[in-house]
């Protein structure tokens, strides 16, 4: 691992299609960067604030975006594998189609986002606030979201396969048309107050 960049203001700068490799930035801050099409592996971001930050295309395998904060940026088909964004808040960003496989998104703020079609598999969610959050038409499958807070998400036509959903409340979703599998039926049967059998 590299020395960590600490406290250090990037603006403006071009990064297109940069290679991070297995870079460290600690408490830097990213303003009108373009990362379209970057890629990353292994990169660490602690405790750093993205602004207008262009992440378009990009790809990330196995880096960490620990408590860090994006706002006004673009993910349009951006890509994470095996990522950890672990305390991340996501503020006004334009997160479609985002893909995620894999990886710690727990305690991830993305209240109110737009999540459309997204793509969210074997991801550990752990109290993820998704309150109003849209996931309409969204994959959400084999995803441990213990703890989450799913207040006023719209859940219409998504598959909720194989996710942990015990802490939705049923009647406080938009749901028509999602999928889950019988073992989830029964969790939400019993969170409405049901005994079965």
């Amino acid at each position: 691992m590299p020395e960590p960049v600490e406290d250090v203001t990037y603006r403006q700068q071009d990064w297109y299609a940069e290679e991070l490799a297995d870079r460290h930035f600690v408490r830097c801050e990213f303003f009108h960067v373009d990362l379209t099409e970057a890629v990353s592996r292994g990169a660490v971001f602690t405790d750093c604030v993205f602004g207008n930050v262009a992440f378009n295309a990009s790809r990330h395998t196995d880096s960490a975006f620990t408590r860090c904060s994006f706002s006004k940026c673009n993910f349009f088909e951006a890509e994470f594998t095996g990522c950890k964004l672990v305390g991340s808040t996501f503020d006004r960003c334009d997160l479609r189609p985002l893909r995620v496989d894999r990886g710690d998104w727990s305690f991830v703020t993305l209240a109110g986002a737009d999540l459309r079609g997204a793509r969210i598999t074997d991801v550990r969610m752990r109290e993820v606030d998704l309150s109003g959050a849209d996931l309409t038409g969204a994959t959400l499958t084999g995803t441990d979201l213990s703890g989450a807070q799913l207040h006023a998400a719209k859940l219409t036509r998504a598959d909720l396969r194989g996710s942990d959903l015990s802490a939705l409340d049923p009647t406080a979703v938009e749901r028509s048309g999602a999928r889950i599998d019988p073992e989830q039926a029964m969790v939400l049967v019993q969170a409405l107050g049901f005994q079965v059998g």
